[in-house]
Order: C-alpha cells, then sequence, then structure tokens
C-alpha cells in the first residue's frame, strides 16, 4: 500500500471542528469516492482506500448518491432486472 501525506492549514481544522484523525478519513472518503467515481477502481480497492469494509463503502455511496449499478440504457437495466 502506498502513503501519501496530505497538508491541510490548521485553520481549516478550527473552522469545520475537526479532529486530525477526523480530517484523515474525510480525505481518504473523498479520495475513495474519486477514484470509484472518475477513475472506475473497484468497489474493493476503494473501501481500502477508505479504510472501510465493502459493504460500508457501498453504503457510503448510496448516502452520497452515487450507485454501484451502471447501464447504458433502459434495456440492459430491465434485462439484469429479469436475471435477479
Amino acid at each position: 500500500m502506498c502513503q501519501i501525506t496530505v497538508s491541510i492549514p490548521e485553520e481549516v481544522l478550527f473552522d469545520t471542528k475537526m479532529s486530525q484523525e477526523e480530517a484523515g478519513r474525510f480525505v481518504r472518503c473523498t479520495a475513495a469516492l474519486g477514484y470509484y467515481t472518475q477513475r472506475g477502481v473497484s468497489v474493493g480497492y476503494c473501501a481500502q482506500i477508505a479504510g472501510m469494509t465493502e459493504g460500508d463503502f457501498i453504503r457510503y455511496l448510496g448516502q452520497n448518491g452515487i450507485s454501484i449499478f451502471h447501464f447504458d440504457n433502459e434495456e440492459e437495466f430491465l434485462e439484469e432486472l429479469g436475471n435477479a
């Protein structure tokens, strides 16, 4: 696993009332969301980045209005629905 350091001004932590741990978690979760939505990285890897289980990360995606299901059109969706 690669480790990256992010510098956040103390004033931001003060203004947001976040601890260093909360800010670190926020950065990890934000990075994981970005990798998932913009780079197509798998749920499993993004869950690792966020420090969550896959199930928790899937719920986190839902809380942020992001679906794990991707369909090109309605016909593909209906076909998958019929297979469920």
